[in-house]
């Protein structure tokens, strides 16, 4: 190929140059855009996924929360929960802001807020806890083939607020709404074990312990051995106590606070259940009281 250069002085004069070599030209693809469609229902579902777990930990924040009564600091909070601290602040705060948790001023420890305890009362009434109980009584009655009880406390004594009846013969014939004296049945030291002392304390001062048989427990010391057996086995029996003919056994129902709201047993006439066999049973019972309390919302242990 010729080119001309152009020089001062004189006329232009030809010149010969080497040829140079033409670029080459790279094709390449442009990526494929993805549909606007896609990136909409890709963003919409990365903030649910979001969302759902901010949620997630909230509740994990309370239920961690409501375990500790008597309160937990920040970096408690989130190495039991796995999370960065930052993470566990913002999320703390926000719920102290709803009231649903709360931070004392001086040891700056999470609580449980008031608004949580009034949610919990409000779903947890008596016709809630009845439907809750049922299926459990149900399947304890069916295992056992005895009667199954439900019982709270009301007062100074322990009323019966759901049964089921087992499928052997010779059932016991308690209705629901019967009250019990709560030193001299097994539904009854579940609830006075789970008082602190200074409530049973109150009790016994109030409270005469009158026997309804021979067997009954009529003196505090006795008691309060019975009590510390059951505080240390979480199992409480009825030795005829209440009625010559029967014996039961109880166990503890819990929230998701720790707290004892009421007892399951089942009962049964003492020709069929001996103590040994009544004591063969306690698992069974003690498995009907864990599922009762993780329904009522409470952590396994």
């Amino acid at each position: 190929m010729l080119r001309f250069a152009q020089t001062t002085g004189g006329p232009p004069r030809e010149a010969h140059c080497e040829p140079q070599p033409r670029p080459r030209r790279v094709h390449t693809l442009a990526p494929s855009p993805r549909p606007l469609s896609a990136n909409i229902d890709d963003d919409a579902a990365n903030r649910q996924r979001v969302r759902v777990q901010s949620l997630g930990r909230a509740f994990a924040i309370l239920e961690e929360v409501a375990r500790n009564r008597d309160g937990i600091g920040l970096a408690d909070l989130s190495k039991r929960l796995g999370l960065h601290n930052s993470t566990t602040f913002h999320l703390a705060k926000t719920l102290v802001s709803l009231g649903y948790i709360r931070q004392e001023s001086d040891t700056k420890r999470y609580r449980i807020g008031r608004p949580l305890f009034a949610l919990a009362a409000s779903a947890l009434d008596e016709i809630e806890m009845v439907n809750i109980a049922t299926p459990v009584l149900e399947e304890l009655s069916r295992q056992t083939g005895e009667s199954s009880h439900f019982a709270v406390r009301m007062g100074d004594t322990v009323v019966v607020i759901a049964r089921t009846s087992g499928p052997s013969a010779f059932q016991l014939t308690d209705r629901v709404g019967v009250v019990r004296p709560a030193h001299c049945t097994a539904l009854g030291k579940v609830i006075l074990a789970s008082l602190r002392d200074d409530q049973l304390k109150r009790f016994l001062e109030r409270v005469e312990l009158k026997p309804s048989t021979k067997n009954s427990i009529t003196v505090v010391p006795a008691l309060l051995r019975e009590l510390a057996e059951v505080r240390r086995t979480g199992v409480a029996y009825d030795e005829g106590e209440f009625n010559l003919e029967v014996r039961c056994i109880a166990v503890p129902a819990t929230d998701f606070t720790g707290r004892v709201i009421g007892a399951i047993g089942i009962s049964g006439p003492i020709w069929r259940e001996s103590q040994q066999a009544l004591q063969a049973k306690a698992k069974i019972v003690q498995a009907a009281g864990a599922r009762l309390s993780a329904a009522f919302g409470a952590k396994a242990p």
